[in-house]
């Protein structure tokens, strides 16, 4: 009798035990999946779990996030593009963008039709093929650089053109993809790609499926503004999104944007891609990577 009582409150103790942990772990990943892709970079959990990038990554799937960008990837060690492909693939993450090639903030190289500028543009993207290769990746991101003040703007259009389709010859038999990343005057004074219906125009000329837009919320509220009809008018060229609040580029719900009215909307728009995590954290320390973590779960609860 006594054997069968302690054996009835053992069971009923493992079976609430049990129940509590499903409970909490169930809880856990609700909490935690996100209806999309959003994709955090190195150091912005790093209070959190160190300074190795794997353990970042690893840290950043624990999370719930699925997917990863890394703006230097190309610079990295080949060994550790390699780690960092393996560890995405088995975290079942996606690898976001990186810069394809280097970027001309102060002097126009696209837009001059300059033949070096032009030859060094296009050995980039070469080499970019490969860091896409060793990684995983599809997309890269490109930037035209600076306005040629010396010529007319039709002509730098004509220029950046010409540039961006023998570009596409390389990328299109790999299946890869540049996107175009449009940025504000403000930050980027001076630079030739600036606003998304000029994006737009770019790749309707290139006519590639290897040359598309990355439409940063954050550059396209200052530059622009009117997100969401730019953003519905731009669609078909629309490959790829990053993220910032403004003012001060940090986690949405930090400044004026309304990122959950538009995250809503590109998610009923059907986009399955990645949107990536371009900005700073608003507070310091373990306790702003949770805020922005709390941030992001608000603004994809629609």
């Amino acid at each position: 009798m006594l054997r069968r009582a302690f054996l009835n409150k053992f069971s009923y103790g493992l079976a609430t035990s049990s129940l509590i942990t499903f409970n909490l772990f169930s809880n856990y990943q609700l909490k935690n999946n996100f209806k999309l892709n959003y994709a955090p970079h190195l150091g912005m959990f790093k209070n959190s779990v160190g300074d190795d990038p794997i353990d970042q990554i690893n840290y950043m799937a624990d999370l719930g996030f699925k997917a990863f960008e890394d703006n230097g990837m190309s610079s990295r060690s080949i060994a550790l593009q390699n780690k960092i492909s393996k560890t995405l693939v088995n975290r079942g993450m996606k690898m976001g963008v990186f810069v394809a090639h280097k970027i001309y903030w102060e002097k126009p190289n696209l837009s001059s039709g300059d033949d070096d500028y032009r030859d060094e543009f296009l050995k980039h993207i070469r080499n970019s093929v490969e860091v896409a290769k060793r990684v995983n990746a599809k997309w890269m991101t490109v930037v035209p650089g600076h306005l040629d003040l010396r010529k007319d703007m039709s002509y730098q259009t004509s220029n950046v053109v010409e540039t961006l389709k023998k570009a596409s010859d390389i990328l299109e038999p790999h299946g890869l993809v540049m996107v175009l990343e449009p940025l504000n005057f403000r930050d980027h004074p001076g630079l030739f790609l600036t606003e998304s219906p000029q994006a737009f125009q770019i790749c309707k000329a290139v006519d590639s499926p290897s040359c598309k837009i990355l439409f940063d919320i954050y550059h396209q509220q200052i530059q622009e503004g009117n997100l969401i009809p730019n953003i519905d008018d731009s669609w078909d060229e629309i490959a790829y999104f990053q993220i910032g609040d403004n003012p001060g580029r940090k986690e949405p719900t930090t400044g004026e944007i309304n990122y959950k009215n538009i995250f809503s909307f590109i998610y009923k728009k059907g986009y399955d891609g990645i949107l990536g995590m371009e900005h700073g954290n608003a507070l310091q320390g373990e306790e702003g990577e949770k805020e922005l973590v709390d941030a992001y779960l608000e603004v994809d609860s629609f």
